[in-house]
């Protein structure tokens, strides 16, 4: 819809330029204006404004409404004048006025625009090429086609988002090279893990990404690289209509997903619902090499898994100012793991020995989720919201551990049963005060309990006497979380600010086997601040400053083993203390002729950061310890540059370049290879500091064959990354693909070949607490076919889609 009313803008003015007139004497006069949609109270973005001569209706002048309906037009001469506000999909509005000496500024007010439903039919239209918006406090990627073709899922098409990386062996996630980021869909923080979540949303339903960098003081200060929200398309048609996706992927094994959206809305009642399912096998190997004692570490993996998420809610428009709104989301996962370790000693196979290991995995998530509403003024920019938000999730872990070779190391089994809560009570306030101004006020309590008892059976004292690794426990973490916030902003003629802080009391407990284990509580202040300059339409500057904190997560001090290996083990430490992190932000967006460049800097002092640690293990000086540790205090700095550019008609690019920079420093362990047996004493305690240099550079090329066909071609580099313990290697590869369109664009099929020259695999040399180099593969060299189809029997609402696509906190359609 923006981009046909951009067009239409365009041609409007065009006509402008080569037919207008100059009526009258040119009093340089001044009409101004807010369109609000008639029936859904909010602001019409990007309508046109045309201003015509009334006696030969040629057009003199115009312009465009801006984000929140308003606009204002200058340089108009006296005469007799017939104003129209045009917009795909409403009735167009039309007012005579008269320019004169003593009548020269002239506010029309409010002006309601009704909506044409015989205008525009069908389902939402979805631009060919994504595009990048640069915003006061985000940076919003709008996903177009060419996005969509590179993947199948939500975790397939991160990797084309600037500044974005998802693991491909882990789907962990992270922003600006930090993975302390917050994944929301919509708005909402889910209990489904991050990389369970994303492999169940279709690309084919994501209508934007938003990069939320340097947050607001509205939003929640978890995250130190922030917010990552996925904003999915919502249904808004009158009748009953959905949309089908199916596809499958191939390597070695097959990985189905599928989805189906339904929505149904008559008068005052909107009904959607949906059911989503990922269904496959995967497999992936790896390779460890201690150069020290010549060994090697041989590793195969296979995974079988099965996800199915469903979704059901309703939309109750009591009147024109009244509105509730009901979702619930059920997850149901069941995982399961099997895997080969060998380790073999090329000088002295005598000692070699191998760790088979199973793992069954089932876990279950709901959501329940409940909002009202109340708007105060026609715009809808004056409101009070209360949300209240539940989660629940239970998982259940059995694993099983045998040994062979040269090891005393029994059999033995592992269950781990992990119950989590999550509640949210929100409310927030708008105020429009003045034309120019806003204030926002909320408060917010946050309630999360998370309870995981573990068993360990069939495993007793080794040779050595030496306990087993981790007694039977039962561990407790609770967090209860109390905010408020305040932010106010102002507009001015090409300059724009706003400030806001927020205050959070937080208290934490943990519990282990009904003892206090640790206890934390403090009071923070976490202040933001934006500023914009737009000198022109072309050109706009934005900086921000902002406070942030990460707290430990369950996974960072749970003490119970999350996960073993022979030679490495991965533990959580109780005594982490919270991380904070100032930002400052500069960007600078051009917009050109066939596109837009956005550049940007960044810089962060940081404070107890929180990163992962390897030491060795005190009970098996052969061993080490994957945990998580307070390192020293930091800083980082980066630059950003993204483009979205079409040379010809044919063909669009769309490409990103970030590097970021990060001093570390930490105390670490390590053991000098050459010392034939080691003891305690033999381990080297030392501080080390990295200076990490890293860069990524992407680019995705989008060429239009045919009306119904385009072919894609993305390519990737990231570059070597040097942390404490080790350093990754570059990798890159490239993906291509192909879209055929059919039945007037309602359906679409894909087909996408990746990582077409193999070269998608992660390595790494280290040299603490052991010299060693690694690499591991997994099927990244896969070819996808899918297809989807949109259906439907009523007419489009261009305003009701309009309202639920930015109203963040009323979730609608899509997948989660």
């Amino acid at each position: 819809m923006k981009n046909v009313a951009m067009f239409c803008t365009i041609l409007l003015c065009s006509i402008s330029t080569v037919f207008g007139k100059t009526i009258g004497e040119p009093l340089d006069a001044v009409i101004k204006g807010k369109v609000i949609d008639k029936n859904l109270k909010e602001p019409v973005a990007f309508a046109a404004v045309v201003i015509k001569n009334k006696t030969d209706k040629s057009t003199v002048t115009g312009g465009i409404t801006n984000d929140d309906g308003t606009f204002e037009v200058k340089g108009i001469p006296s005469g007799n004048l017939i104003v129209e506000i045009q917009f795909v999909g409403y009735h167009t509005y039309t007012k005579e006025i008269n320019i004169t000496r003593r009548n020269q500024n002239v506010n029309l007010g409010d002006i309601l625009l009704e909506e044409s439903v015989t205008e525009l039919s069908g389902v939402e239209v979805v631009s060919e090429r994504s595009s990048i918006e640069q915003k006061i406090d985000r940076k919003v990627i709008n996903v177009g086609k060419d996005l969509v073709t590179t993947g199948a899922t939500a975790s397939e098409i991160m990797n084309n988002i600037p500044s974005v990386s998802v693991d491909s062996q882990t789907g962990d996630l992270s922003l600006r090279g930090n993975s302390n980021v917050r994944v929301m869909v919509d708005g909402k923080l889910s209990n489904v893990p991050v990389a369970q979540l994303l492999k169940q949303i279709p690309s084919t339903s994501i209508k934007s990404i938003e990069l939320i960098t340097n947050p607001s003081a509205k939003y929640n200060p978890e995250g130190m690289s922030g917010i990552i929200n996925i904003i999915l398309h919502k249904n808004a048609n009158i009748g009953f209509n959905g949309n089908i996706n199916i596809g499958l992927r191939h390597q070695e094994e097959a990985k189905f997903n599928s989805s189906l959206d339904l929505n149904y809305r008559n008068g005052k009642v909107n009904l959607y619902g949906n059911a989503g399912t990922n269904i496959g096998k995967s497999v992936n190997d790896g390779t460890i090499f201690r150069i020290g004692e010549n060994s090697k570490q041989l590793l195969d993996m296979f995974n079988n898994n099965k996800s199915y998420l469903y979704k059901l809610g309703v939309d109750y428009y009591l009147n024109d100012r009244n509105t509730i709104s009901f979702f619930t989301n059920q997850n149901i996962y069941d995982g399961a793991f099997m895997g080969d370790v060998s380790i073999v000693y090329n000088e002295n196979p005598m000692l070699n020995f191998a760790q088979s290991f199973s793992s069954d995995n089932q876990n279950r998530s709901g959501q329940y989720n409940f909002d009202y509403k109340r708007t105060f003024n026609e715009g809808g920019d004056h409101f009070i919201e209360l949300e209240v938000d539940h989660n629940r999730f239970k998982n259940d872990e059995l694993a099983t551990f045998q040994f062979s070779g040269n090891t005393s190391i029994p059999a033995y089994r592992d269950n781990v049963e992990t119950k989590r809560e999550q509640s949210i009570i929100n409310l927030d306030y708008a105020n429009p005060l003045t034309e120019n101004s806003k204030l926002e006020l909320g408060a917010e309590a946050r309630l999360f309990e998370t309870d995981v008892d573990f068993s360990s059976t069939g495993l007793s004292y080794n040779n050595n006497g030496q306990l087993r690794p981790t007694p039977d426990t039962r561990f407790i973490y609770g967090m209860d979380i109390f905010s408020g916030y305040v932010t106010y902003g102002q507009n001015f003629d090409k300059w724009s600010y706003q400030l806001g802080a927020r205050v959070e009391n937080v208290e934490v407990k943990a519990d282990t086997n009904s003892v206090r284990a640790f206890t934390d509580k403090y009071t923070q202040i976490y202040p933001s601040g934006f500023i914009t300059y737009s000198p022109s339409e072309k050109n706009q500057f934005q900086m921000s400053v902002s406070r942030r904190v990460d707290r430990p997560g369950l996974e960072q001090v749970n003490p119970i083993r999350e996960w073993s290996t022979p030679l490495i083990s991965s533990y959580g430490n109780e005594s982490l203390i919270p991380q904070f992190t100032n930002s400052l932000e500069v960007n600078y967006t051009r917009r050109l002729k066939n596109g837009s460049v956005t550049a940007g800097v960044f810089y962060r002092q940081i404070k107890d950061e929180i990163n992962r640690a390897v030491y060795v293990d005190r009970l098996d000086l052969n061993k080490s310890i994957l945990t998580f540790d307070n390192f020293d205090d930091t800083s980082a700095y980066g630059v950003e540059l993204s483009t979205n550019y079409r040379p010809v008609k044919w063909w669009s690019i769309n490409g990103s370049f970030d590097l970021f920079s990060q001093k570390q420093s930490t105390f670490t362990e390590s053991l000098d290879p050459a010392i034939p047996n080691p003891t305690i004493d033999d381990i080297i305690m030392e501080n080390v500091e990295v200076d990490n240099v890293s860069w990524n550079a992407r680019m995705n090329n989008n060429f239009t064959v045919t009306k119904n066909l385009s072919l894609t071609v993305f390519g990737m580099y990231r570059g070597a990354n040097q942390g404490i313990q080790m350093k990754a290697k570059p990798m890159y590869f490239v993906n291509t693909g192909a879209r055929y369109s059919f039945a007037q664009g309602r359906g679409m099929i894909n087909f996408n070949f990746n990582d077409i020259f193999d070269t998608q695999h992660f390595a790494f040399e280290a040299t603490r607490p052991y010299a060693q180099e690694g690499k591991f593969n997994w099927e990244s060299r896969t070819w996808y076919l899918g297809m989807s189809y949109r259906f439907g029997s009523g007419k489009n609402r261009a305003a009701s889609r309009k309202q639920r696509d930015n109203n963040t906190k009323n979730a609608g359609g899509g997948i989660l």
